[in-house]
């Protein structure tokens, strides 16, 4: 997949995106996509109650890939120049997959914290690749030191890698709430007689507290996460 997380400033990650795609996708796929991208950016009208560029998001998967879809569709929200009502109502109304290109937009396109909803929103499924999406730089940003801690654990309880979540280190460092709650997990992973991840040893690491205790290997792997959950009421990929 083009990944989305390129270092430098915002628009940097936006045109090594661009160039990606471009030297990515196949000469019909990047044809449709450069169309797309000028609908976006000019606002062409509606098919219905729903802008052109709106349905160019729906059919990214189709028509480039599922490896490129992601990066698609950041890249025609941020030319429809998308605010956060307009990310809003494209969140709630799409697939997965939707959702999950909001997600990694809002960085993007909204400066302050008014999208948040959607990020909370997300952090409720147990849908991976959303809850890998929802703790990127926006929530590092936005989030409270509440709920930002609680993701950290959602990420340890279904299994989603802890570098997804955006400045990780810089928020980790010194908490010692966040390094009390990773510890009582510890332990009552421990007192089960459950393996301790090694990425909740990894985090505790970064708090500055005491390693994690274990009376098992813990290099045994954690059980494989549920990437189709029935949680979200859009769970289809396009």
């Amino acid at each position: 997949m083009t990944p989305l997380r390129s270092a430098g400033t915002a628009p940097a990650r936006l045109d090594a995106l661009r160039a990606d795609l471009d030297a990515g996708l196949g000469a019909d796929a990047r044809a449709w996509f450069h169309r797309a991208l000028q609908e976006a950016a000019a606002h062409p009208g509606t098919h219905g109650p729903i802008s052109v560029w709106e349905l160019r998001l729906a059919e990214a998967g189709r028509r480039c890939g599922s490896r490129h879809a992601d990066a698609v569709r950041v890249l025609l929200l941020h030319a429809a120049r998308a605010d956060a009502p307009t990310l809003t109502r494209v969140y709630h109304q799409g697939t997965a997959d939707e959702r999950r290109a909001v997600l990694h937009a809002l960085p993007h396109l909204v400066p302050g914290p008014d999208a948040l909803p959607l990020v909370e929103d997300a952090l409720r499924t147990n849908d991976t690749r959303l809850l890998a999406a929802a703790v990127g730089p926006y929530a590092a940003r936005h989030l409270d030191a509440h709920a930002w801690r609680h993701a950290v654990l959602k990420c340890l309880f279904t299994g989603v890698p802890v570098d997804a979540v955006a400045r990780l280190a810089d928020r980790a460092r010194g908490d010692g709430e966040l390094a009390r709650m990773l510890t009582d997990h510890a332990a009552e992973r421990t007192a089960a007689g459950r393996t301790v991840p090694e990425d909740l040893r990894h985090v505790l690491a970064l708090t500055g507290a005491a390693p994690a205790p274990s009376s098992v290997p813990s290099s045994a792997p954690s059980p494989a996460a549920d990437h189709s959950s029935t949680d979200h009421p859009h769970g289809k990929e396009s």
